[in-house]
């Protein structure tokens, strides 16, 4: 499994999102921006753990992601990433990323991994970003895929 195209699968899936009327729509990268366009989705660090199954068959991913908002008031921007956040609904990440799993019996992410899934929301705060502050969340992502591709 090929982390770089993963990554950038994952940033596709989120920007599939529908932002609710008059936000701006979300932007989204498969590597931690220079400078952020808000609201904004970008793969951060990841996490890898070879062989698990023998003979390199299978590898997991954990893919810390961060969402940004911007600042235009506290409470507006914490409701349009709190529907980013909800575990359902257009504006889900959520739901948009998982929907990129396929069908049953196919393959995720367009044939690079086997699985993945949303395991959590982590770290609902301010984030300080290229010298501007956002207010934010982490979505960690497992992924997993064949370890000899």
């Amino acid at each position: 499994m090929q982390i770089g195209p993963v990554r950038l699968a994952i940033a596709a899936a989120a920007a599939t999102v529908v932002m609710p009327a008059g936000v701006p729509k979300l932007t989204a990268t498969g590597y931690v921006p220079d400078s952020v366009t808000e609201p904004h989705f970008f793969t951060g660090e990841v996490d890898v753990t070879f062989d698990g199954a023998m003979a390199r068959g299978l590898d997991t991913l954990e893919i810390t992601c961060r969402v940004l908002v911007g600042r235009a008031d506290d409470r507006s921007s914490q409701e349009v990433l709190d529907g980013l956040l909800s575990g359902s609904g257009p504006a889900s990440l959520k739901a948009a990323i998982e929907s990129a799993r396929g069908a049953p019996g196919e393959y995720a992410l367009g044939g690079l991994a086997h699985d993945l899934h949303v395991m959590r929301v982590q770290g609902y705060r301010w984030y300080e970003h290229a010298g501007s502050t956002y207010v934010g969340a982490e979505l960690v992502i497992k992924v997993i895929g064949d370890g000899s591709t």
